[in-house]
């Protein structure tokens, strides 16, 4: 997953350790408006979760026309690949930056295993996910979170 891909005024680089702190505000403001909906909202609660779970070699932050922007990660287990952590600055919402990064990091993801995601109930960046061939598959027992699977046998063939 390492390396450095570019398109449409955006390219990845790896992130490092020192990555961390910024990323966790990021995740925090990007996951604001879904989590206070959802009465679940804690600022410091956001920040730890992401800073417990952060694995850098897993993880390409996202720079749109030369500045940070966003993160994406992927978490390779037995039986499926994880997508997580994927984080978007408000700034480059909304102009396809997404879509396009998701494609990218999906066309990455060998064909072996489907690819998996957890997402709050009700998530903005559902039919994000959707559209690009993501479907239910399972409710989390924490109550907040649905499960949603990619089969990259069918979305190869």
């Amino acid at each position: 997953m390492g390396g450095i891909g570019v398109t449409e005024g955006w390219k990845f680089r790896q992130a490092v350790p020192g990555d961390a702190e910024w990323l966790a505000d990021l995740k925090a403001a990007a996951m604001r408006p879904d989590l206070e909906r959802l009465g679940y909202w804690d600022a410091s609660w956001a920040r730890a979760r992401f800073l417990t779970s952060f694995v850098p070699a897993n993880t390409q932050v996202i720079v749109h026309d030369g500045v940070d922007a966003g993160c994406i990660a992927i978490r390779t287990e037995p039986d499926a690949w994880w997508l997580e952590h994927f984080y978007l600055a408000s700034s480059v919402q909304g102009h396809g930056v997404g879509g396009s990064v998701l494609a990218a990091t999906l066309a990455r993801c060998g064909p072996d295993r489907p690819i998996r995601l957890s997402m709050n109930r009700g998530s903005r960046v559902r039919p994000l996910y959707e559209r690009h061939g993501f479907r239910h598959v399972d409710n989390d027992p924490n109550g907040v979170d649905l499960i949603f699977e990619r089969d990259t046998t069918e979305s190869r063939s």
